[in-house]
């Protein structure tokens, strides 16, 4: 990514108060609310942006707080979504083994606990089409892809040379490339993994009874079971996503199994007194989980935003809703910079960006390790302690609408 810099004031140079290396959820949404804080945006993706929108199910979905959710109503994203979303209204925390039933003992979030939806529940592709239908129909952003960004940084600003021949001057590189981020690796930024030797199976079921907008999240010796609910559609009117993780040789090999003994794992996991009968639809999914977090978010005219600055365990379902906080956390700086007339890539604004989000995402990743290695196992002691901690929290209302709000983002 690194290249031999030339004179910033280039003939033909395009000029931008932002450039953004990175067109996934983070990277469009980011552009979308700085644009609409009146910046001049450049984007750039290394994928051709119209292919990457799926047209058919997939079984992948994302679960959005409702504080992303408002994101991405602000950022005009939700009102194009071409299929409907599916509130999340209910979570229902468990604790078991598979074949068994769950523990007596659990922790459940109602519609007492909250004045809206904890959440909602959208498909991949959706998502995907209306980042890409937002991003073209919103004034102030040059999209360049496919293209390539070679970047060269220095205090003065930022010149970003592409493939395709194109020269940008910004006063800002943002890096959302995701947790290899070439941009992050550039600027010599240390970054800390914490690997868990276990995969993510990802797929969607069929059921034979609604599930009323609730979620389950199922602790398992091998690592959480999660179900959450999903909008109808014309072939499955009872349908929910699963996010089921185990050991790395295992998630495989179940991955691999044919349909009725694939259906039998599952519901020796779920059990059918919840939604009935299931049947397992769509294509499987198997993704390595690790998390990882960067020393800074921050160097010389850059900033990281979503996975390029963290990652985290999926036992919460926050990884894309912690980007989604670097998003609201910089536009905010961004913008009241730019209003004011300032420089935004300063080495304050900079700073100020990274004292908002980084000690918030490091307490989250913290809490997520935590918890997968306190659930994340068979010990009789400490299943007894996290059954009578879930019951506990269960009967306390103030602690219990204090940990919803907070997974809600808000």
């Amino acid at each position: 990514m690194t290249a031999t810099m030339t004179s910033s004031t280039t003939p033909d140079a395009i000029a931008a108060d932002v450039c953004i290396v990175g067109a996934g959820p983070v990277g469009v949404t980011l552009a979308c609310r700085l644009a609409q804080g009146g910046m001049r945006v450049a984007i750039i993706d290394r994928a051709e942006l119209p292919p990457m929108e799926h047209p058919a199910f997939d079984g992948r979905a994302y679960a959005i707080a409702a504080g992303s959710r408002r994101l991405l109503e602000q950022a005009g994203v939700w009102a194009r979504l071409p299929m409907d979303s599916c509130d999340i209204r209910e979570i229902r925390v468990t604790d078991g083994r598979p074949g068994q039933p769950p523990s007596r003992l659990f922790l459940e979030f109602g519609r007492e606990d909250a004045d809206q939806p904890f959440g909602a529940m959208i498909e991949a592709r959706a998502l995907r089409v209306a980042l890409n239908a937002t991003l073209y129909a919103t004034p102030g952003i040059q999209v360049f892809a496919p293209d390539e960004a070679r970047v060269t940084r220095t205090a003065e600003g930022a010149v970003i040379r592409t493939t395709s021949g194109r020269v940008i001057n910004a006063r800002l590189v943002i890096a959302a490339e995701g947790r290899r981020s070439p941009l992050r690796e550039q600027a010599r930024i240390p970054v800390t993994r914490l690997p868990y030797n276990q995969c993510g199976i990802v797929c969607a079921v069929a059921h034979e009874r609604p599930h009323e907008g609730r979620a389950l999240e199922h602790f398992l010796p091998a690592g959480p079971f999660a179900q959450l609910p999903m909008a109808p559609t014309a072939e499955y009117p009872n349908l929910s996503a699963l996010v089921w993780t185990e050991s790395e040789k295992v998630a495989y090999r179940q991955a691999e199994l044919p349909h009725e003994a694939f259906t039998h794992e599952i519901r020796r996991r779920m059990g059918d007194e919840w939604l009935g009968a299931v049947t397992p639809v769509g294509r499987r999914w198997v993704y390595p989980l690790s998390a990882q977090y960067a020393q800074r978010y921050v160097d010389t005219r850059l900033a990281l935003v979503g996975d390029a600055a963290h990652g985290v365990h999926p036992i919460a379902g926050q990884g894309l809703n912690l980007g989604f906080r670097d998003v609201i956390a910089l536009t905010e700086v961004l913008v009241g910079v730019h209003g004011r007339g300032g420089d935004v890539g300063a080495p304050e604004v900079l700073r100020s960006y990274q004292a908002r989000t980084r000690p918030a995402n490091m307490l989250m990743l913290a809490a997520t390790d935590v918890l997968e290695r306190l659930f994340g196992n068979d010990n009789p002691a400490l299943r007894l302690a996290r059954d009578v901690g879930l019951a506990a929290v269960n009967r306390i209302t103030p602690l219990r609408r204090s940990f919803a709000r907070h997974a809600m983002g808000l």
